[in-house]
């Protein structure tokens, strides 16, 4: 497992000129990863399926003086493929290329045994983890080629290495998201200059982690924004010759 590099500070005009699709930007990691990005210098496109979360966010990085963002509200439950495919155009009629992609929304599901597991919690829950990040990707690599050093990142989860009881779904589609990444990662290795990797970002204080651990206490866990290092330098030039590889936070 590989964590950042011991003292790495990005610096501060890093993702300059690059454009970044995030999706569940409107609130915990998404939210901190678009403020983050922008304030390395990114336009950011926030996608998520509440529009006024997404313009809250969109207002946070206006009035901290970031590249105006975008805003493309999207369901990732009930969007088909060629949803995906207008969004595609769209960016490449706006923007003409993408350099980064953040898959950060995610369903939890049930927490309960597979024997008590209702198909439509689980077929919802494979919609939106594993199969909305596979019809976005495959939209979107065109975009991405078109970068001089594309990045994708998935977001990964220990349940996702090791199967545990009572996570279900939730742990079988990050088992999917894990193997996406390596599958990709080779793919496109040698052949186009998009690197693919993952982000185990552990305990994190967001609204997932308070339905999953409901007695657990907000102040014992780490914020968002403690995570950001390593998305940075992920998205960044810093990490140009990495790829096919699983990074966990420090501690988590």
């Amino acid at each position: 497992m590989n964590t950042l590099p011991q003292g790495y500070q990005p610096d501060s005009n890093i993702l300059h000129d690059k454009v970044i699709v995030i999706t569940g930007a409107g609130a915990g990691i998404g939210r901190s990863a678009a403020l983050s990005f922008a304030r390395h210098g990114a336009t950011v496109v926030l996608l998520g399926r509440t529009t006024q979360k997404l313009e809250m966010v969109y207002d946070e990085i206006e009035a901290a003086g970031g590249p105006q963002p975008a805003i493309y509200p999207i369901n990732l439950e009930g969007a088909c493929e060629k949803d995906y495919e207008d969004m595609a155009q769209a960016l490449f009629d706006e923007f003409g290329k993408l350099d980064g992609l953040l898959h950060n929304a995610a369903e939890l599901g049930e927490r309960t045994p597979i024997n008590n597991y209702s198909a439509d919690t689980w077929q919802r829950v494979m919609q939106v983890n594993v199969n909305a990040p596979f019809m976005l990707t495959k939209a979107l690599l065109p975009l991405l080629e078109k970068s001089d050093a594309g990045s994708i990142v998935f977001t990964g989860s220990s349940v996702g290495y090791e199967g545990r009881a009572f996570w279900g779904a939730y742990a079988a589609s990050k088992a999917a998201n894990e193997n996406m990444m390596q599958t990709l990662a080779q793919e496109l290795e040698g052949t186009t200059q998009i690197r693919v990797n993952s982000i185990n970002p552990g305990a994190t204080r967001t609204s997932m982690r308070a339905a999953a651990y409901p007695a657990e206490n907000p102040a014992d866990v780490k914020s968002a924004d403690d995570l950001m290092p390593l998305y940075v330098y992920l998205m960044g030039a810093d990490s140009k010759d990495v790829s096919g590889q699983q990074f966990s936070h420090a501690g988590s």
